[in-house]
């Protein structure tokens, strides 16, 4: 049984070879796929001060019997499963919806 205290990890392999660790936030299945939420792991909570805390939404697809992890190639798609996980998110976490981000990208 899971700790609610316990972060669900990933590992995440990239193309270079290198492993990354990711806390699954949230999981989502719509009609257009399956999706999952993620935000970068470090076993040092201080390591995660310099971390500018982004949420990494990515599709589940299925290669050869395995789930992989891809981006979501498609602007609306992404869009659209990005405002459900803000949504189901923001009654857990302080989570800044793509619109707050666009306006302060407007005010630089």
């Amino acid at each position: 049984m899971l700790n609610e205290n316990e972060a669900d990890l990933l590992s995440v392999v990239d193309e270079d070879g290198k492993q990354h660790e990711f806390e699954i936030l949230d999981r989502i299945e719509t009609d257009d796929g399956r999706f999952v939420a993620l935000i970068p792991y470090h076993e040092n909570p201080a390591d995660g001060l310099n971390d500018d805390g982004e949420l990494i939404i990515l599709q589940v697809t299925e290669e050869n019997g395995e789930d992989m992890l891809v981006p979501i190639e498609d602007d609306a798609l992404f869009d659209e499963v990005a405002e459900i996980f803000e949504d189901r998110l923001s009654e857990e976490y302080d989570v800044q919806s793509l619109e707050d981000d666009e306006e302060e990208e407007g005010e630089e």
